[in-house]
């Protein structure tokens, strides 16, 4: 994966192939390393950073310079490690200064691993939280690996790379946004760019499990366990879940096995989150998760839980955060739910990507249920091949991330897309890959209304377990009238969420009607929207967009200033406007009957 610069050291001036030689190396689902229960070496800390706005670093190769200081360079270079700034990781380049907080482009990080090597077929890899959006990873000046899509993990060998004693890693990550990719260059959040989520190293055995996938079978009496390792051999691995008293040998061929035992579990719900402690080996390698057991299916417009109705009462969050960006702290994830649990809420949807993996294992712990997403969002080029793979291994990647959380109940494949063949195509593609890779959980997307006879109406229906629904009868239309004709107009033959609704309002800001941006309108507005949805006889959860007020830039009205103001909690995650008060009285209809 390496290149030679040509004898011209000028030649990176005119070469335009230049990003050429880091095309190999993609990092997706399949390469993907689970380290769950695992010991691994943190790389988080303090990383040199260097900005590159024009690729520099690709043009002219900084990583395979080497680490001389100025006073023993043979002739000027653009590139001095030491000249970067001392940022941590995680972090997000643009609340770190300033001046950077509008910056799209590349940066370049840089931290030494001490490498003392172990047993002689010992292997190492490389685990990446999240890198927005695009990230190539060099070791000891080598290229060893890329990856696309901003909010999953990745996972590279560094095994053939890592030398005894100091090895130089470097990270060059870009957050550019365009047309290609999801999401698109147009969306109604924050860029933030950089490592921001947690770097880790990890030691293992010659043949490691790569990944494993525990759930409760729709009878309820019986559990699979699935197991793929690293390597296409053949084997047995081991289950043990000691408060069950289970035990069960898998049968590995070609590095996959499978096996269903009888089980009898205390059943995972909001009311008493139960969780089990459970074991895989093969060989020399574990992975040890805690798991709940439960099951989620539909009849009818009749959501189950455990084969039970329940209706979900939700509210939105993104992951923004005035001092530390798009990073996710576990204090702040805490938070996150109290306020949703203050609300009544059993139910959060994750907007609009993937979140920190310690969200959904938080929620396990918490009783709370989760709808994760990828951001297929908008105006997404659904007639790109290209885009469309890197779509499907992002929802491959958080599939398999957070395979094991009983919370996440639905996985989302898109958000408000315009209803064309191609779009069609592009998110049945996805629902299938959802289903295929775990057909345990419900799918779901945020669908189109047909305005002409306000109906629910989208082909991507069909695809879908649940039909999401976004709309904002009363706040982008004068009254709602809309809504009232919507509900009476459609009957749809599975469960219908309110994927989101809301109204801006500054908080402070008061007055009496539908004055908007106030307080009052906010609370009005959501007493009238819950009443209609909760009249409906197939609507069968809310998600109130939103929990926190976060950074637009799209938004540049006086009251918004860069934020989206729908937040039930202002920007601070402290100051509560009215319609928290609002929606925390609200009570949602009854589930409905119990079913067999």
């Amino acid at each position: 994966m390496t290149d030679e610069t040509p004898d011209d050291p000028f030649h990176h001036l005119h070469d335009e192939d230049y990003a050429r030689p880091y095309l190999a190396g993609l990092a997706t689902a399949q390469t993907l390393v689970t380290l769950a229960g695992r010991k691994v070496e943190s790389l988080d800390g303090e990383w040199r950073m260097t900005l590159d706005l024009f690729d520099e670093g690709l043009r002219q190769k900084w990583h395979a310079l080497d680490d001389a200081p100025p006073s023993q360079w043979a002739v000027p270079r653009d590139y001095d490690i030491e000249a970067g700034e001392r940022v941590p990781v995680p972090s997000c380049w643009n609340v770190l200064k300033p001046e950077w907080t509008h910056f799209e482009g590349g940066a370049w990080y840089t931290r030494w691993i001490d490498w003392t090597p172990g047993p002689t077929d010992e292997r190492a890899v490389l685990g990446f939280g999240g890198a927005n959006y695009a990230a190539l990873v060099f070791l000891t000046g080598t290229y060893i690996g890329r990856h696309v899509g901003g909010s999953t993990p990745f996972s590279v060998e560094a095994t053939a790379h890592l030398k005894p004693g100091r090895n130089r890693l470097q990270v060059f990550v870009e957050n550019r946004r365009r047309s290609d990719r999801a999401p698109m260059h147009h969306f109604d959040w924050f860029n933030y760019g950089g490592l921001y989520r947690e770097v880790s190293l990890a030691r293992l055995p010659p043949v490691f499990i790569r990944h494993v996938s525990v759930a409760l079978m729709p009878d309820r009496r019986r559990i699979r366990v699935d197991i793929a390792l690293s390597d296409a051999i053949d084997g047995e691995a081991d289950v043990e879940i000691d408060a069950l008293a289970l035990k069960a040998s898998i049968e590995v061929h070609a590095g996959r096995g499978a096996i269903i035992v009888d089980a009898a579990p205390e059943l995972w719900s909001p009311e008493r989150p139960r969780l089990y402690d459970v074991v895989v080996r093969h060989a020399d390698d574990a992975v040890r998760e805690r798991i709940g057991f439960r099951t989620v299916a539909t009849q009818g417009t009749d959501l189950l839980l455990n084969g039970r109705p329940v209706w979900l009462k939700g509210v939105c969050v993104h992951e923004d955060d005035l001092a530390l960006g798009k990073v996710s702290t576990e204090a702040d994830v805490r938070r996150r739910f109290r306020h949703a649990r203050e609300l009544g809420c059993n139910f959060l949807r994750l907007a609009h990507y993937p979140h920190h993996e310690h969200v959904a294992r938080i929620a396990d712990e918490e009783g709370l249920m989760l709808w994760a997403e990828v951001p297929v969002y908008w105006a997404i080029d659904f007639a790109n091949p290209a885009t469309l793979a890197d779509a499907r291994n992002q929802l491959s990647e958080l599939i398999l991330r957070d395979i094991n959380r009983a919370s996440i109940v639905i996985w989302g494949v898109g958000n408000e897309n315009a209803d064309t063949d191609a779009r069609l195509a592009f998110m049945a593609d996805l629902a299938a890959t959802a289903k295929r890779l775990d057909p345990s959980r419900l799918t779901s997307a945020a669908c189109l209304i047909n305005r002409d006879r306000f109906t629910i109406e989208d082909r991507l229906a069909g695809h879908l377990d649940v039909i999401g629904v976004n709309e904002y009868f009363g706040w982008y239309e004068p009254d709602f009238s809309g809504l009232d004709r919507l509900l009476a107009n459609s009957s749809p033959d599975r469960p219908v969420i309110v994927s989101e609704t809301g109204a801006d309002a500054a908080h402070g800001r008061r007055g009496a009607g539908r004055l908007l941006f106030s307080e009052d309108w906010q609370a009005d507005f959501l007493e009238a929207q819950l009443t209609r949805i909760a009249a409906s006889d197939y609507v069968r959860g809310v998600a109130v967009w939103l929990l926190y007020d976060f950074r637009s830039e799209r938004r540049q009205t006086g009251f918004q200033r860069g934020f989206n103001r729908k937040g039930l909690i202002g920007a601070d995650k402290e100051t509560k406007k009215q319609a928290f008060d609002a929606y925390r009285r609200w009570r949602p209809p009854t589930a409905g009957r119990r079913q067999d």
